[in-house]
């Protein structure tokens, strides 16, 4: 029996050793671009994390069309994922759809996640499977608009461009950062407004007061007199170039994780877009 049990023993090694790698790279991506944590981090009635119930949920998010809640994403077997497959929480993340079929609406962004690649979809399900499992109800969602029946065909497999690529591999960062799902304004229907992708004017209600997405385009009112360094301070610290701190809800406290190599292919992608009239400042 001796053999057997070492070799199981090594085994073990041997899958935690993979693991590994997954797992971090996890953190990495949801502790700073992806930055899940941003609605789904408990909070208090002022808007202050509640760093104990951890990704457990809760936060409403009060729309003129819908008023939907972060939902509870620790392993918590009742009011959690606990009970989810990995194929089932990636589906969820990636196409919008729950184990029971129905679909995840706004303000979810699954027309960003769409473009998770599989290896960095299976690193963050790997790190919420590694967070503490948080008893949390939350309550459920409701729309005064029809949801789509699907955000687009079921994804067979998603690679991830190559780093060495900049500019594409800026552009896949803000895609799984979502930046302009926040960036682009939207109309009385929530649709984003055609032409005006990365231009800002988003409003944004909460305990902060009201603040506005600014334009994120090489347009003068946008970032084109701007230093690289001056745009990577004011992702990281959430600060103009006079050093004037921005509202929420952008996730500064996430985004100062981003690499220094990440920063800057995302800053290049940022550089590639078309011009586009001033949208809105926070």
């Amino acid at each position: 029996m001796r053999p057997a049990m070492t070799f199981s023993a090594l085994a073990l090694l041997t899958l935690a050793a993979q693991a590994q790698p997954a797992l971090e790279r996890g953190k990495y991506l949801m502790e700073g671009i992806v930055a899940c944590g941003n609605c789904h981090l408990a909070r208090g009635p002022q808007g202050q994390p509640l760093f104990e119930k951890g990704l457990s949920g809760g936060l409403p998010f009060d729309e003129p069309v819908f008023m939907a809640y972060a939902a509870n994403i620790t392993p918590d077997k009742v009011t959690g994922i606990g009970n989810w497959t990995d194929a089932q929480l990636g589906k969820a993340i990636r196409e919008g759809m729950r184990p029971d079929g129905r679909l995840i609406g706004p303000p979810m962004p699954i027309e960003y996640y769409r473009h998770l690649s599989d290896a960095d979809l299976a690193a963050i399900i790997a790190y919420l499977r590694a967070q503490p499992a948080v008893r949390n109800a939350v309550p459920k969602s409701s729309y005064k608009m029809p949801l789509p029946p699907n955000y687009g065909p079921p994804l067979q497999s998603v690679q991830a461009p190559p780093r060495s690529e900049q500019l594409k591999y800026g552009e896949y960062l803000a895609n799984i950062g979502h930046c302009m799902d926040c960036h682009t304004a939207r109309d009385e229907r929530g649709m984003p407004v055609p032409g005006r992708v990365g231009a800002g004017g988003m409003e944004f209600k909460g305990p902060w007061g009201i603040s506005v997405s600014r334009n994120l385009t090489s347009h003068e009112s946008g970032l084109k007199s701007w230093s690289d360094a001056q745009i990577a301070r004011a992702i990281r610290e959430g600060v103009d170039r006079q050093g004037q701190p921005y509202k929420p809800p952008m996730a500064y406290p996430f985004y100062k994780n981003i690499n220094d190599a990440d920063m800057a292919a995302l800053i290049s992608y940022l550089r590639s877009l078309a011009p586009v009239a001033n949208g809105g400042k926070t």
